[in-house]
């Protein structure tokens, strides 16, 4: 052990004053490791764990956290210390829109599970915008162009390009000024999504009650499906969300960064992950032995997709609020769950839970990945309204990992260097 963490022992325990202490998933974050990582540091006595509001919680002091990342960080190579801070790491924007804790999500301070127990997507979506819900939804409903494709395909692929079709900057533009405009600008980018996942006209019915509709669900379908919206509302600064303010910071339209959402969601290892979970989700039905399946699957040393999340060591709290009221009427998944579980230690995450919604209502291939965007995209909105209150474009720094750089010399001066 070397000197600097004999001092960080020596100050811990003989702080007399704690001072304000933040929570496992924060001092995980902070120090860019995981949190078995952090009992780790806990029991070699590099860091102390304190009482928190409950017995099953503890909470560790801000300022000797911050006191061990500097000196892990210190030690360690730039490239190393971007890769920690991006992959998992260290908080790299500040915000008020989201944040998860001791593996709870919040949206502005509410319970998203919670939220999701009774919330429409327009309620949350005012809360997360910060506007009366009457500012963003209470317009007339914003006008498709014509002839409108009925496809059941939700791709990312066909949404994208529908939503930008239907579309327009100006009312989400940053020259306009008026707040009233630019809230009902975002409330009509939601229903234009809507409008574009569903293939109907815009309209200024709930968004949850617009899917039930051209879904053919009863009441408790149309909730479920209102609670996958919350659910998928925010997540704090994943890669969707990210690209949406990075597109924001450069002074872009509000539709733009919802436009850059779509694009990244659409990737397999974010919301595109939604298609290899259902071609999984295929393989397992057509065999006789689903554990068989899994085991293969693991023996070829790869994950079962939809399972396990970074952010939730012991289960995504989202899938696990979704899912609830879904498993009960399919014992046969409950039973394969429980073998993928046992198998792996992992339990389903929110890109699995929305696959098991569309099969459990049999919505179209692909509204898994519908429903996701269309409810990220309050999210992403709400991204770039808060981006936009700082002036400064999004510019981080590379690690540069090429070539050694030389610098070149004018004719004139290699020529008079050979001179002499």
């Amino acid at each position: 052990m070397n000197l600097s963490s004999i001092l960080i022992i020596l100050i811990n325990m003989n702080e007399a004053h704690i001072g304000p202490t933040i929570t496992a998933a924060e001092a995980a974050a902070r120090l860019g490791i995981t949190r078995q990582s952090l009992y780790a540091y806990v029991s070699r006595g590099l860091l102390r764990a304190v009482p928190g509001p409950t017995t099953r919680e503890s909470r560790y002091p801000a300022e000797a956290v911050v006191r061990l990342a500097e000196q892990r960080a210190s030690g360690r190579k730039p490239k190393a210390v971007a890769r920690a801070a991006l992959n998992w790491g260290a908080p790299v924007l500040s915000s008020a829109i989201a944040t998860i804790e001791d593996e709870r999500l919040y949206y502005r301070g509410h319970d998203a599970v919670a939220l999701a127990q009774y919330a429409t997507q327009e309620a949350v979506a005012a809360l997360l915008w910060d506007v009366p819900v009457e500012a963003a939804f209470d317009g007339p409903p914003p006008a498709l162009p014509e002839p409108r494709k009925p496809t059941t395909d939700t791709e990312g692929d066909e949404l994208l390009k529908r939503f930008v079709a239907a579309s327009s900057d100006d009312p989400t533009a940053l020259w306009q000024m008026d707040p009233a405009k630019t809230a009902a600008g975002c409330g009509a980018l939601v229903r234009t999504q809507a409008a574009c996942l569903l293939a109907i006209a815009p309209s200024i019915a709930p968004i949850h009650e617009q899917c039930a509709t051209s879904w053919g669900l009863d009441a408790a379908g149309a909730d479920l499906v209102r609670a996958a919206l919350v659910l998928c509302a925010d997540h704090e600064l994943n890669a969707s969300s990210f690209t949406a303010r990075c597109v924001a910071s450069t002074g872009a339209s509000l539709r733009a960064a919802v436009i850059g959402g779509l694009v990244a969601l659409s990737g397999p290892r974010h919301g595109g992950a939604t298609a290899r979970i259902e071609a999984f989700w295929d393989t397992l039905d057509a065999a006789p032995r689903p554990e068989a399946v899994v085991r293969q699957h693991l023996a070829g040393g790869d994950a079962v997709p939809g399972f396990g999340h970074t952010l939730y060591p012991d289960g995504d709290v989202r899938a696990t609020a979704l899912l609830a009221p879904i498993l009960p009427h399919r014992p046969a998944w409950q039973a394969w769950l429980s073998q993928i579980e046992a198998l792996t230690g992992q339990r389903p995450n929110i890109d699995f839970a929305l696959v098991a919604l569309r099969r459990h209502l049999q919505l179209p291939r692909g509204a898994a990945f519908g429903l996701f965007a269309l409810g990220r995209s309050v999210g992403w909105i709400a991204h770039a309204l808060e981006q936009r209150g700082d002036p400064h474009p999004i510019r981080p720094r590379a690690v540069y990992t090429g070539q050694p750089t030389r610098r070149i010399q004018s004719p004139a001066a290699a020529t008079a260097s050979r001179a002499f």
